[in-house]
């Protein structure tokens, strides 16, 4: 006899509700992917200190340009919401009281990875590619870089680029206020 096992996937109202009815709190370190609650991975005091430098960096850089959003849910579609470290968001005066930013809001993505790289590059970098955020950075730790995907479409990323020490990284949006990767990485 063959057992055929189904997965109950959940929409991001279920995960809402979830959240509404105290079956998760805030303290619980889970995001919504392809319909499934994942723990998120450990924040280690490497990974937490490069995302306070980036809050800042981003933060002087664009000024009022844009929203600089830590560790909050983009909502993606009616199965993911994940919870990049940071994000630029279009500036809004109401801060997204009302609902989550969508795709169309987000200027770029940044994921930092001590140990969740892989999982970064083969699940969340193509999520964000298939909505359409325009462009995503993986500061990676573990390799001492920053990979940069741009170029959006259904199959993933269509420019991909590796920055090192001594070179600098520039959001497409705001080209005006590179940062020195050795600044980033720490």
């Amino acid at each position: 006899m063959v057992t055929h096992i189904v997965r109950r996937l959940f929409t991001t109202d279920d995960y809402h509700r979830m959240l509404q009815n105290g079956v998760l709190t805030e303290d619980d370190r889970v995001e919504l992917i392809e319909g499934e609650v994942l723990a998120m991975s450990p924040i280690g005091s490497r990974h937490a200190a490069c995302v306070k430098r980036l809050n800042r960096l981003l933060a002087r850089g664009v000024g009022t340009r844009a929203i600089v959003s830590v560790q909050d849910p983009i909502h993606l579609s009616a199965r993911s919401e994940p919870q990049p470290d940071l994000a630029l968001l279009q500036p809004r005066n109401d801060f997204y009281v009302d609902a989550h930013p969508e795709p169309e809001d987000v200027l770029l993505v940044i994921e930092v990875a001590e140990s969740s790289q892989d999982f970064d590059r083969a699940t969340k970098i193509p999520l964000y590619a298939q909505a359409g955020i325009s462009e995503v950075w993986l500061v990676d730790l573990a390799s001492d870089c920053i990979q940069t995907y741009s170029q959006p479409s259904a199959r993933g990323y269509g420019e991909i680029h590796q920055l090192w020490r001594g070179q600098t990284a520039a959001c497409q949006a705001f080209p005006d206020a590179p940062i020195p990767v050795t600044d980033i990485l720490g």
